[in-house]
Protein backbone atom coordinates (compact mmCIF):
# COMPACT_ATOMS: atom_id res chain seq x y z
CA UNK A 1 0.00 0.00 0.00
CA UNK A 2 2.69 2.48 1.14
CA UNK A 3 4.00 2.21 -2.36
CA UNK A 4 0.86 4.29 -3.60
CA UNK A 5 1.22 6.88 -1.51
CA UNK A 6 0.71 10.76 -2.61
CA UNK A 7 2.14 13.21 -0.13
CA UNK A 8 -0.64 15.97 -0.45
CA UNK A 9 0.34 19.84 0.73
CA UNK A 10 -1.75 21.85 3.25
CA UNK A 11 -3.33 24.50 1.55
CA UNK A 12 -2.55 26.81 4.95
CA UNK A 13 1.23 26.23 5.27
CA UNK A 14 3.80 23.89 2.87
CA UNK A 15 5.19 23.06 6.38
CA UNK A 16 2.11 20.52 6.74
CA UNK A 17 1.51 17.66 4.67
CA UNK A 18 -0.16 14.04 4.62
CA UNK A 19 -0.30 11.39 2.30
CA UNK A 20 -3.10 9.48 0.78
CA UNK A 21 -3.66 5.81 -0.54
CA UNK A 22 -6.40 5.33 -3.36
CA UNK A 23 -8.07 2.14 -2.76
CA UNK A 24 -11.19 0.54 -1.04
CA UNK A 25 -10.90 0.91 2.91
CA UNK A 26 -13.19 0.19 5.54
CA UNK A 27 -13.69 2.67 8.51
CA UNK A 28 -16.11 1.98 11.31
CA UNK A 29 -18.83 3.45 9.91
CA UNK A 30 -18.50 3.49 6.10
CA UNK A 31 -16.16 3.20 3.22
CA UNK A 32 -13.80 4.92 1.94
CA UNK A 33 -12.11 5.79 -1.73
CA UNK A 34 -8.78 7.20 0.69
CA UNK A 35 -7.03 5.81 3.44
CA UNK A 36 -5.42 8.98 5.39
CA UNK A 37 -2.02 8.68 6.92
CA UNK A 38 -1.87 11.27 9.36
CA UNK A 39 1.41 9.42 11.45
CA UNK A 40 3.86 11.90 10.68
CA UNK A 41 2.37 14.90 11.64
CA UNK A 42 0.99 12.79 14.96
CA UNK A 43 4.38 12.08 15.62
CA UNK A 44 7.00 14.64 13.79
CA UNK A 45 7.30 17.66 16.01
CA UNK A 46 7.62 20.46 13.02
CA UNK A 47 4.60 19.13 12.27
CA UNK A 48 2.50 18.98 14.79
CA UNK A 49 3.38 22.37 15.82
CA UNK A 50 2.67 23.62 12.85
CA UNK A 51 -1.07 22.10 13.03
CA UNK A 52 -1.36 23.33 16.11
CA UNK A 53 -0.28 26.87 15.35
CA UNK A 54 -2.90 27.25 12.18
CA UNK A 55 -6.18 25.09 14.33
CA UNK A 56 -5.30 27.52 17.71
CA UNK A 57 -5.48 30.52 15.15
CA UNK A 58 -9.53 29.57 14.11
CA UNK A 59 -10.55 30.45 18.05
CA UNK A 60 -11.37 33.75 19.26
CA UNK A 61 -10.30 35.17 22.29
CA UNK A 62 -12.79 35.17 23.95
CA UNK A 63 -13.40 31.51 23.97
CA UNK A 64 -13.13 29.08 26.75
CA UNK A 65 -10.47 25.91 26.99
CA UNK A 66 -10.09 24.46 30.11
CA UNK A 67 -9.90 20.93 28.39
CA UNK A 68 -8.30 19.32 24.60
CA UNK A 69 -10.33 15.75 24.29
CA UNK A 70 -7.48 13.83 21.93
CA UNK A 71 -8.59 11.24 19.91
CA UNK A 72 -6.64 8.74 16.80
CA UNK A 73 -3.38 9.48 19.21
CA UNK A 74 -3.40 13.59 18.64
CA UNK A 75 -2.20 13.98 22.31
CA UNK A 76 1.43 15.37 20.84
CA UNK A 77 -0.98 18.18 18.28
CA UNK A 78 -2.94 18.15 21.89
CA UNK A 79 -0.15 19.72 23.66
CA UNK A 80 1.27 22.10 21.22
CA UNK A 81 -2.48 23.17 20.53
CA UNK A 82 -2.93 23.92 24.15
CA UNK A 83 0.15 26.12 23.99
CA UNK A 84 -0.53 28.10 21.05
CA UNK A 85 -4.13 28.93 22.33
CA UNK A 86 -2.75 30.04 25.57
CA UNK A 87 -0.22 32.19 23.72
CA UNK A 88 -3.08 33.81 21.84
CA UNK A 89 -4.83 34.62 25.28
CA UNK A 90 -7.62 32.03 25.09
CA UNK A 91 -8.73 31.59 28.29
CA UNK A 92 -9.17 29.09 30.64
CA UNK A 93 -10.97 28.93 34.14
CA UNK A 94 -8.66 26.32 35.76
CA UNK A 95 -6.95 27.84 39.19
CA UNK A 96 -4.02 27.45 37.56
CA UNK A 97 -4.77 29.08 34.03
CA UNK A 98 -3.47 26.55 32.07
CA UNK A 99 -5.06 23.16 29.63
CA UNK A 100 -5.59 19.81 30.53
CA UNK A 101 -4.59 17.41 27.83
CA UNK A 102 -6.88 14.15 28.27
CA UNK A 103 -7.28 10.92 26.08
CA UNK A 104 -10.49 8.70 26.62
CA UNK A 105 -10.77 5.09 27.01
CA UNK A 106 -12.99 2.50 25.00
CA UNK A 107 -15.07 -0.08 26.97
CA UNK A 108 -15.30 -3.31 25.54
CA UNK A 109 -18.98 -2.40 23.66
CA UNK A 110 -17.14 0.63 22.05
CA UNK A 111 -18.42 3.02 24.36
CA UNK A 112 -16.07 6.01 25.21
CA UNK A 113 -15.34 6.37 29.13
CA UNK A 114 -13.25 8.91 31.24
CA UNK A 115 -11.89 6.74 34.66
CA UNK A 116 -12.81 8.43 37.87
CA UNK A 117 -9.32 10.27 37.85
CA UNK A 118 -10.21 11.83 34.51
CA UNK A 119 -13.87 12.73 35.13
CA UNK A 120 -12.85 16.10 37.20
CA UNK A 121 -11.05 17.16 34.03
CA UNK A 122 -14.37 16.93 31.92
CA UNK A 123 -16.84 17.65 34.89
CA UNK A 124 -18.08 21.20 33.96
CA UNK A 125 -15.26 22.21 32.05
CA UNK A 126 -15.02 24.05 28.71
CA UNK A 127 -14.24 21.39 26.16
CA UNK A 128 -12.30 21.32 22.72
CA UNK A 129 -12.69 18.04 20.83
CA UNK A 130 -9.51 17.24 18.93
CA UNK A 131 -9.38 14.49 16.45
CA UNK A 132 -7.39 13.37 13.32
CA UNK A 133 -9.77 12.24 10.74
CA UNK A 134 -13.38 13.06 10.22
CA UNK A 135 -15.93 11.12 7.58
CA UNK A 136 -19.48 10.80 8.39
CA UNK A 137 -19.32 12.33 11.99
CA UNK A 138 -20.60 9.31 13.81
CA UNK A 139 -18.01 8.99 15.68
CA UNK A 140 -17.66 12.55 16.99
CA UNK A 141 -21.30 12.52 17.72
CA UNK A 142 -20.56 9.70 19.82
CA UNK A 143 -17.70 11.40 21.64
CA UNK A 144 -20.03 14.72 22.23
CA UNK A 145 -22.75 12.56 23.61
CA UNK A 146 -19.88 11.38 26.30
CA UNK A 147 -18.30 14.69 27.24
CA UNK A 148 -21.64 15.77 27.80
CA UNK A 149 -22.87 13.14 29.96
CA UNK A 150 -19.47 13.38 31.85
CA UNK A 151 -20.70 17.25 32.17
CA UNK A 152 -18.35 18.73 29.72
CA UNK A 153 -19.12 21.38 28.10
CA UNK A 154 -18.37 21.86 24.13
CA UNK A 155 -16.71 24.80 22.84
CA UNK A 156 -15.19 23.36 18.97
CA UNK A 157 -13.92 20.55 17.21
CA UNK A 158 -10.66 21.10 15.37
CA UNK A 159 -9.88 17.34 12.91
CA UNK A 160 -6.70 17.57 10.94
CA UNK A 161 -8.77 16.59 7.73
CA UNK A 162 -12.81 16.44 7.67
CA UNK A 163 -15.30 16.16 5.02
CA UNK A 164 -17.47 17.94 7.22
CA UNK A 165 -18.16 21.54 7.78
CA UNK A 166 -20.84 20.89 11.29
CA UNK A 167 -21.51 18.36 13.88
CA UNK A 168 -24.24 18.28 16.17
CA UNK A 169 -24.48 22.28 15.04
CA UNK A 170 -20.58 22.64 16.05
CA UNK A 171 -18.46 24.11 13.75
CA UNK A 172 -16.08 21.65 12.71
CA UNK A 173 -12.05 23.80 12.34
CA UNK A 174 -9.36 21.55 9.85
CA UNK A 175 -6.87 21.90 8.01
CA UNK A 176 -7.53 19.99 5.27
CA UNK A 177 -11.26 19.66 3.30
CA UNK A 178 -12.52 17.06 0.97
CA UNK A 179 -11.80 19.13 -2.13
CA UNK A 180 -8.27 19.13 -1.29
CA UNK A 181 -7.75 15.74 -1.36
CA UNK A 182 -8.05 13.78 -5.18
CA UNK A 183 -11.37 12.41 -5.95
CA UNK A 184 -12.08 11.51 -1.97
CA UNK A 185 -15.67 9.67 -1.19
CA UNK A 186 -17.05 8.38 1.40
CA UNK A 187 -19.94 5.76 1.27
CA UNK A 188 -22.43 3.95 3.87
CA UNK A 189 -21.72 0.09 3.43
CA UNK A 190 -24.97 -0.34 1.79
CA UNK A 191 -24.13 2.40 -0.75
CA UNK A 192 -20.64 1.77 -1.74
CA UNK A 193 -20.26 1.79 -5.14
CA UNK A 194 -17.08 -0.44 -5.08
CA UNK A 195 -18.57 -2.96 -3.47
CA UNK A 196 -21.24 -3.02 -5.97
CA UNK A 197 -18.75 -3.52 -8.81
CA UNK A 198 -17.03 -6.34 -5.94
CA UNK A 199 -13.71 -4.55 -5.56
CA UNK A 200 -12.33 -6.37 -2.36
CA UNK A 201 -11.78 -4.08 0.61
CA UNK A 202 -7.80 -3.95 1.10
CA UNK A 203 -7.61 -2.87 5.13
CA UNK A 204 -9.58 -1.64 7.68
CA UNK A 205 -8.72 1.78 8.60
CA UNK A 206 -8.78 4.60 11.67
CA UNK A 207 -7.29 7.90 12.54
CA UNK A 208 -4.42 5.48 14.30
CA UNK A 209 -3.37 3.44 11.37
CA UNK A 210 -4.71 0.50 9.43
CA UNK A 211 -4.80 -3.37 9.44
CA UNK A 212 -4.99 -5.27 5.89
CA UNK A 213 -7.40 -8.03 5.26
Amino acid sequence: MESRAIKIISPVSKKIALKVISGHFATSNSHVNLYIDLTTMKTRQSEAVEAAKYLAKQYVVNTLVDTIVCLDGCEVIGAFLAQELTLAGIMSMNAHQTIYIITPEFNTHGQMIFKENIQPLVNGKNILLLTGSTTTGDTLRKSIECIKYYGGLMQGISSIFSALDMVDDIKVTSIFKSKDLPNYSSYSVAECPMCREQHRLEAIVDGVGYMKL
